[in-house]
């Protein structure tokens, strides 16, 4: 039974399709719309992931969506009042905040049902950022991708709590399944990682790009403590691009040497192949200075059946049950990140693998893709409900 309304046409505007978690969530949306019968476009710059859409059955409109220059974004509503009006769109849906300006205006112009993703909690430091941020808050409703950026959004801006309405980005249950990843896969990644066929150490995987707040550094330092402890019962791995960060680099490579952990600690770089990555670890961490707004790496690896230790802030206090699915480290403590390494090397292998059984089963449920896809979609629905009736989202509520 189709959830959306005959004849649904959506526009979601994004800056660029090139990489990233927004960008994979506008081609799942794309693909459940058309899934249902109706016709998805996608008004952007382009990108490496344009040829998915379209292989979805999705539509591309190129135009500088990208742009923050206001002549540009001026430019850009006039082209989308155009598409809107050629296209018959029923809704628009905006994903940043540079092209919801133009989006915004072009729903205002066309009297068009208008939505905003806010994928990140934003900093404001100034009343007039604080200004650019709420152009995400002036539509029918806020999509959040987690209940920690809801929260951030009602209290940042002083609007409705059921006009924010909290989706957690999902996961391709079908990649990220371990029946699909063969040996073969995970044993090209352990010679390509240089990790020893018996390895009897735990095998610790921190996936993200080598930046500051993703808590490289407060990693080898907790590994460091667990050293001093007893003989080093953990393999860490790092696994991400430094992006042009030859810096930071140099300084995690310092902090290894410093540490005598040239045995204990690999810097392996980009990885294309995560679930096999996931499979090869026994451990997954996100180990954020930072709250994360969802946090990708924390979920992918109970979707695989790992069990993760990450950071006790943000989104992760929602996607990590502690004792069942993995531990809360408190953020940015070396000593208590130590403690946490040394309760996973203590709960056995046993142990681990039912936290990890217990991980993948909450993960699936929680943050499929199916289930995001879905939810949006209602939202599309009761969207249009609202609209059709006179009544407002606050009133349609249910």
């Amino acid at each position: 039974m189709s959830i959306l309304p005959d004849e649904f046409t959506l526009l979601q505007v994004t800056p660029e399709l090139e990489t990233g978690g927004a960008e994979q969530t506008t081609i799942d949306v794309a693909h459940g719309v058309v899934a249902q019968g109706g016709k998805a476009l996608v008004a952007t710059r382009g990108g490496r992931m344009a040829a998915r859409l379209e292989a979805d059955g999705g539509r591309l409109a190129q135009m500088p969506a990208q742009s923050k220059n206001p002549l540009i974004m001026l430019g850009n509503a006039a082209r989308l009042i155009d598409l809107i009006r050629r296209e018959k769109v029923t809704l628009v849906h905006a994903r940043s905040r540079a092209p919801a300006f133009s989006a915004l205006w072009a729903a205002h112009a066309t009297r068009t049902p208008f939505v905003a993703t806010y994928h990140g909690v934003y900093n404001a430091k100034s009343s007039l950022k604080r200004w650019y941020n709420a152009v995400m808050t002036k539509g029918d409703l806020v999509i959040a991708n987690s209940e920690y950026t809801r929260a951030h959004v009602i209290a940042e801006h002083g609007i409705h709590p059921d006009k924010v309405v909290a989706i957690p980005r999902g996961v391709d249950l079908t990649r990220f399944e371990p029946g699909f990843v063969s040996a073969d896969r995970v044993e090209a990644l352990r010679k390509a990682w240089g990790v020893a066929p018996d390895e009897r150490r735990l095998k610790v995987l921190l996936a993200g790009r080598l930046t500051r707040w993703k808590g490289q550094g407060l990693a080898i330092e907790a590994v460091a403590r667990l050293k001093a402890l007893s003989d080093t019962r953990v393999l860490l791995l790092l696994a991400g691009d430094d992006q042009g960060r030859k810096g930071y680099r140099a300084e995690l490579e310092h902090m290894i040497a410093q540490a005598g952990l040239q045995d204990s600690v690999k810097l392996v770089g980009h990885c294309d192949d995560m679930p096999a990555a996931y499979l090869l670890a026994d451990l997954a961490i996100a180990p954020s200075l930072e709250p994360e707004a969802f946090g990708r790496t924390a979920v992918e690896p109970q979707v695989m059946g790992r069990p993760v230790i990450a950071a006790d802030h943000g989104a992760t206090r929602e996607t990590v049950v502690p004792g069942e699915t993995g531990w809360l480290a408190a953020p940015g403590d070396a000593e208590a990140w130590a403690q946490a390494l040394n309760d996973a090397c203590e709960a056995g292998a046993a142990g681990r693998q039912a936290m990890g059984m217990a991980a993948r089963a909450r993960a699936r449920r929680l943050y499929s893709v199916d289930a995001m896809v879905e939810a949006t979609l209602k939202v599309y629905a009761r969207v249009m409900a609202a609209r059709k009736t006179g009544a407002g989202v606050l009133e349609s509520k249910g």
